[in-house]
Protein backbone atom coordinates (compact mmCIF):
# COMPACT_ATOMS: atom_id res chain seq x y z
CA UNK A 1 0.00 0.00 0.00
CA UNK A 2 2.98 2.76 1.03
CA UNK A 3 4.30 2.05 -2.69
CA UNK A 4 1.24 2.90 -4.52
CA UNK A 5 1.12 5.96 -1.76
CA UNK A 6 4.47 6.57 -3.27
CA UNK A 7 3.75 6.61 -7.00
CA UNK A 8 0.63 8.23 -6.42
CA UNK A 9 2.21 11.26 -5.19
CA UNK A 10 4.65 10.83 -7.45
CA UNK A 11 2.21 11.32 -10.47
CA UNK A 12 0.63 14.12 -8.87
CA UNK A 13 4.57 16.14 -8.35
CA UNK A 14 4.74 15.24 -12.18
CA UNK A 15 1.54 17.28 -12.90
CA UNK A 16 2.71 20.77 -10.95
CA UNK A 17 4.80 20.97 -14.51
CA UNK A 18 2.04 20.30 -16.70
CA UNK A 19 1.51 23.19 -18.78
CA UNK A 20 -1.89 24.53 -20.30
CA UNK A 21 -1.24 25.65 -23.82
CA UNK A 22 -3.11 28.66 -23.23
CA UNK A 23 -1.29 29.65 -20.01
CA UNK A 24 0.69 32.72 -19.89
CA UNK A 25 2.91 32.46 -17.88
CA UNK A 26 6.05 29.76 -17.34
CA UNK A 27 5.23 27.72 -13.89
CA UNK A 28 8.32 28.80 -12.02
CA UNK A 29 6.84 32.79 -12.98
CA UNK A 30 3.23 30.86 -11.78
CA UNK A 31 4.84 29.82 -8.11
CA UNK A 32 6.23 32.87 -7.65
CA UNK A 33 3.47 35.02 -8.24
CA UNK A 34 0.86 32.50 -6.09
CA UNK A 35 3.51 33.47 -3.38
CA UNK A 36 3.47 37.41 -3.94
CA UNK A 37 -0.51 36.46 -4.43
CA UNK A 38 -1.09 37.95 -0.78
CA UNK A 39 0.00 41.52 -1.78
CA UNK A 40 3.01 41.51 0.49
CA UNK A 41 6.74 42.02 -1.31
CA UNK A 42 9.19 39.93 -0.34
CA UNK A 43 13.19 39.52 -0.87
CA UNK A 44 14.97 36.92 -2.61
CA UNK A 45 15.89 35.36 0.47
CA UNK A 46 12.16 35.41 1.42
CA UNK A 47 11.39 33.84 -1.42
CA UNK A 48 13.54 31.25 -1.74
CA UNK A 49 12.17 29.86 1.39
CA UNK A 50 8.99 30.27 0.60
CA UNK A 51 10.05 28.08 -2.50
CA UNK A 52 11.75 26.00 -0.80
CA UNK A 53 14.40 25.98 -3.91
CA UNK A 54 18.59 26.96 -4.10
CA UNK A 55 18.45 30.89 -3.87
CA UNK A 56 20.29 30.60 -7.70
CA UNK A 57 17.65 29.10 -9.07
CA UNK A 58 15.12 31.48 -7.53
CA UNK A 59 17.33 34.39 -8.65
CA UNK A 60 17.19 33.14 -12.23
CA UNK A 61 13.82 32.69 -12.06
CA UNK A 62 12.90 36.06 -10.61
CA UNK A 63 15.14 37.65 -13.70
CA UNK A 64 13.40 35.57 -16.27
CA UNK A 65 10.21 37.03 -15.00
CA UNK A 66 11.54 40.92 -14.62
CA UNK A 67 12.36 40.33 -18.27
CA UNK A 68 9.21 39.52 -19.31
CA UNK A 69 7.40 41.96 -17.47
CA UNK A 70 5.93 39.86 -14.48
CA UNK A 71 7.76 41.14 -11.61
CA UNK A 72 9.64 43.99 -10.42
CA UNK A 73 12.12 44.69 -7.77
CA UNK A 74 12.60 48.46 -6.02
CA UNK A 75 14.35 49.83 -2.72
CA UNK A 76 13.22 50.31 0.31
CA UNK A 77 14.85 53.11 2.47
CA UNK A 78 16.60 51.56 5.10
CA UNK A 79 17.06 48.45 3.78
CA UNK A 80 19.89 46.98 2.23
CA UNK A 81 18.24 44.27 0.30
CA UNK A 82 15.76 44.96 -2.63
CA UNK A 83 12.11 43.76 -2.26
CA UNK A 84 9.86 41.55 -5.21
CA UNK A 85 6.78 42.44 -6.22
CA UNK A 86 4.26 41.30 -8.95
CA UNK A 87 3.97 44.06 -12.06
CA UNK A 88 0.33 44.46 -12.97
CA UNK A 89 0.94 42.46 -15.87
CA UNK A 90 2.34 39.65 -13.75
CA UNK A 91 -1.25 40.27 -11.83
CA UNK A 92 -3.00 40.12 -14.83
CA UNK A 93 -1.27 37.18 -16.42
CA UNK A 94 -1.08 35.33 -13.11
CA UNK A 95 -5.28 35.46 -12.53
CA UNK A 96 -5.53 34.57 -16.35
CA UNK A 97 -3.37 30.98 -15.81
CA UNK A 98 -5.44 30.70 -12.19
CA UNK A 99 -8.27 30.99 -13.92
CA UNK A 100 -6.96 28.37 -16.60
CA UNK A 101 -6.35 26.11 -13.55
CA UNK A 102 -9.52 26.29 -11.72
CA UNK A 103 -11.17 25.51 -15.15
CA UNK A 104 -8.67 22.15 -15.38
CA UNK A 105 -9.42 21.52 -11.64
CA UNK A 106 -13.73 21.85 -12.01
CA UNK A 107 -12.76 19.49 -14.64
CA UNK A 108 -11.34 16.85 -12.74
CA UNK A 109 -13.98 17.05 -9.70
CA UNK A 110 -16.81 16.75 -12.66
CA UNK A 111 -15.29 13.50 -13.23
CA UNK A 112 -14.62 12.33 -9.89
CA UNK A 113 -16.83 10.30 -8.36
CA UNK A 114 -16.93 9.82 -5.72
CA UNK A 115 -15.08 12.74 -4.47
CA UNK A 116 -15.41 17.13 -3.86
CA UNK A 117 -12.59 19.38 -3.37
CA UNK A 118 -13.61 19.98 0.25
CA UNK A 119 -12.85 16.60 1.27
CA UNK A 120 -9.72 16.89 -0.73
CA UNK A 121 -8.75 19.70 0.80
CA UNK A 122 -9.40 18.32 4.12
CA UNK A 123 -7.72 15.38 3.47
CA UNK A 124 -4.28 17.26 2.09
CA UNK A 125 -4.40 19.83 4.44
CA UNK A 126 -4.20 16.45 7.53
CA UNK A 127 -2.14 14.96 5.37
CA UNK A 128 0.69 17.81 5.25
CA UNK A 129 0.00 18.99 8.64
CA UNK A 130 1.02 15.29 9.66
CA UNK A 131 3.67 15.39 7.35
CA UNK A 132 5.02 18.78 8.93
CA UNK A 133 5.03 17.25 12.31
CA UNK A 134 6.97 14.40 11.22
CA UNK A 135 9.68 16.21 9.48
CA UNK A 136 9.83 18.42 13.01
CA UNK A 137 10.07 15.69 15.04
CA UNK A 138 13.06 13.91 12.70
CA UNK A 139 14.88 17.62 13.09
CA UNK A 140 14.68 17.87 16.69
CA UNK A 141 16.13 13.92 16.98
CA UNK A 142 18.79 14.16 14.59
CA UNK A 143 22.05 15.01 16.19
CA UNK A 144 23.74 15.62 13.32
CA UNK A 145 21.94 18.94 12.44
CA UNK A 146 22.25 19.77 16.05
CA UNK A 147 25.78 19.86 16.06
CA UNK A 148 26.36 21.03 12.25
Amino acid sequence: MYRDIVEELSRFHRRKSEHHADAVLEASAFAILLVLSDDRARTLRELTDELDLEQSTVNRQVNAAIKHGHLERFEVEGSLSRLIRPTEYGRDAFVHDGMLRVGRLKQVFADLTPGTPDALLRELRAFNEAYDRTLRAERRDDPVREHG
